[in-house]
């Protein structure tokens, strides 16, 4: 019996290619209509844009400025340009004989102009500035960040989707063991009830098989509400209508559940260790930025334009003006010093938050391991004792037909049964999740 328990095992472990198909596309199909990965996906596209605006720093930019003013009245300079040169004019005039040089009048300019327009083209260019340098590696090191953050969902969504897909089909298989048990107990009824009819049974055996044909009909539908559930669920899980058919599939143990049993678990390759990682050279980052705030900051602008009243364009209005700008800072009360103490204390914090989660993610795998094999233990009991129950009720099946065993033994019998099939199905369910949650620990991340 044991050699035999054990071929039937892995001749099960044996056969999980084929079990896997199935599922493997469910899996395909969540990753690409969850609304969360999408979510978290229009969120890792929003950071790559973000390093695109960063780096779109170190090109020139070019504007359009236009200016119109138009005013009345206001304060005047006052220029007495007759005062100062009518004497000289008139005297002129004398020496010569002639008015070739007439009088003119004092002249008073208003401060605000009157129907005047500045438009002009402004190119800048920053030739200097560490900041665009670091802004722009920052940026790139947050699209990491993001990275580690979507896979960290994907890889739970994975995870979830399997567990919900083997809880559904382990509802399907508590139906169908319990629609058998119904064809036996239905059966029973039939055979009390031919004996009763000849004279040969009792009518309280007639009354205890249809108890029992009423008890496995309020179980059916006590699974169907449960599979029901499951398979909400797991829709949910895949962005689809709550109602829509899942194909049910016969579900064993894959290969390498059994060698994850023997090797150590390692997490050194997960995501989550990978994300701090990507925090911890970006806060670097940050540190360098933090430093570098003495760098002076040079820039340029040139502007190509016109300016001129009554909207006068010729070769007295145009102009250019070319300009470099300076900015070296030399003191802002310390406060530079300061950001460079909270980095370093961001960076201490990012580190022992690396060291926590590192043998938190251990502790984890390791509970996992040992639940799966608890899980796998149960599972292989249960299989013995599955074998044991069936033959147990063959024997008094027959017996009871037979008139040798009572209705009493036979009900007993057909429980034990009923029991130990479902305790075969639970049990398998506990292995595949255990094992599921076992990958979930010990994945590795794809991104490097």
């Amino acid at each position: 019996m044991r050699k035999l328990n054990i071929w039937m095992l892995f001749f099960s472990i044996s056969q999980s290619a084929f079990s896997q198909s199935q599922l493997d596309e469910y899996v395909a199909a969540g990753l690409k209509e969850n609304l969360v990965l999408k979510e978290k996906n229009i969120s890792f596209e929003k950071s790559i844009l973000a390093l695109k605006d960063a780096r779109s720093y170190f090109l020139p930019s070019l504007n359009f400025i236009g200016n119109y003013i138009t005013a009345d009245g206001g304060r005047t300079i006052s220029f007495p340009a007759g005062d100062l040169l009518n004497p000289v004019y008139s005297t002129l005039n004398q020496l010569t004989s002639s008015q070739n040089f007439p009088q003119i009048k004092n002249a008073d300019v208003p401060l605000l102009p009157n129907n005047f327009y500045d438009a002009r083209f402004r190119i800048t260019y920053p030739l200097l500035n560490t900041d665009i340098h670091f802004n722009s590696s920052i940026k790139k090191q947050e699209i990491k960040l993001q990275q580690y953050e979507v896979e960290i969902y994907r890889q739970e969504l994975i995870k979830d989707i399997k567990q919900a897909y083997y809880s559904y089909c382990s509802s399907v298989d508590a139906i169908d063991i319990f629609r058998n048990a119904q064809q036996l107990v239905n059966q029973n009824l039939k055979v009390n009830q031919s004996l009763q009819k000849n004279g040969k049974g009792l009518p309280a055996n007639v009354i205890r098989a249809e108890s029992e044909v009423e008890n496995i009909s309020s179980k059916i539908i006590e699974a169907q509400n449960i599979s029901l559930s499951a398979k909400y669920y797991f829709n949910f899980l895949l962005n689809k209508p709550l109602t829509d058919t899942v194909i049910y599939e016969k579900q064993i143990l894959p290969d390498e559940l059994i060698a994850s049993l023997s090797a150590s678990p390692n997490t050194s390759g997960r995501s989550e260790l990978f994300k701090i990682d990507a925090g911890i050279r970006l806060n670097s980052t940050v540190l360098k930025m933090n430093k570098s705030y003495f760098f002076p900051k040079l820039g340029t602008s040139f502007d190509l334009g016109s300016q001129a009243s009554d909207f006068k364009f010729n070769n007295k209005s145009r102009y250019y003006l070319f300009a470099l700008q300076l900015d070296v800072p030399l003191f802002n009360g310390n406060r530079n010093q300061y950001k460079i103490a909270q980095t370093r204390l961001d960076s201490k914090t990012l580190q022992l938050q690396k060291d926590f989660v590192s043998d938190q993610l251990q502790l984890s795998a390791g509970i996992a391991q040992n639940n799966l094999r608890s899980a796998l233990a149960l599972f292989q009991s249960s299989q013995k004792q599955l074998v044991s129950a069936k033959s147990y009720f063959n024997l008094i099946d027959k017996g009871f037909k037979e008139g040798i065993n009572s209705l009493i033994e036979f009900i007993d019998a057909r429980n034990q049964l009923t029991t130990a099939e479902l305790q075969v199905s639970i049990n398998q369910n506990k292995v595949l999740n255990a094992f599921a949650e076992y990958q979930r620990q010990t994945t590795k991340t794809t991104i490097k």
